[in-house]
């Protein structure tokens, strides 16, 4: 695939549809060889693949390091918990597991609380849905959880005093995953990735053209 025609709004949906539940890529692996891109039309394709195929490490050292800065301030530490699960709800992917999991586990106490916490049905006209499928999770949209999250991280932040902390744990994070995905070398299984079927929701509007 050539990662210089993705664009970064493709990458973000791709990101955004694809499955989080499978495990990182091995430590050995994650770190096996660096080198400098020779061009810039290289560095950005190298960026996006990388970023793509170490979705689930970049995101762990990012809450890792959200952690250390938080050591000795248990509020920022929960804080960092809720932002972490408010950006994991914007997965399709996590939502939809996460809703069936919490539904499946409240059936098993009260059936008749379980059944309202199903997502309304989509109507479907010529076998088709009518417009593209919203996420729910607990039978409420998944832009509620998202808000509650923020906003409740927001508030333990301030109480916490770490507003500044967490900018600063951010901006390290980002910048280490910058660093690693543009001079880790896409390795032939990285490349070969990009073909499987998880990543065709990227042009899925080319391939009805």
């Amino acid at each position: 695939m050539d990662w210089g025609n993705v664009t970064a709004e493709d990458l973000i949906d791709a990101l955004r549809e694809v499955d989080w539940s499978s495990p990182p890529r091995s430590f050995s692996e994650f770190f096996s060889r660096f080198t400098v891109p020779r061009s810039y039309a290289k560095w950005n394709s190298r960026l996006k693949c990388n970023l793509y195929y170490y979705r689930t490490n970049y995101f762990i050292m990012i809450v890792l390091i959200l952690g250390l800065g938080f050591l000795r301030r248990p509020l920022a530490i929960l804080a960092a918990i809720l932002i972490a699960l408010s950006i994991a709800f914007l997965n399709d992917s996590f939502a939809s597991t996460f809703s069936e999991k919490v539904t499946r586990t409240v059936r098993q106490f009260s059936p008749h609380l379980a059944a309202k916490m199903r997502p309304p049905l989509t109507p479907v006209i010529r076998g088709r849905p009518s417009a593209k499928r919203a996420v729910y999770i607990c039978g409420r949209p998944r832009w509620v959880f998202v808000f509650i999250s923020s906003s409740v991280s927001f508030i333990l932040w301030y109480v916490s005093c770490g507003i500044l902390t967490v900018l600063w744990a951010l901006a390290i994070g980002l910048l280490a995953t910058i660093l690693h995905a543009s001079f880790r070398t896409p390795n032939l299984k990285a490349r070969l990735n990009t073909f499987r079927e998880e990543f065709r929701a990227v042009w899925r509007n080319y391939s009805e053209l």
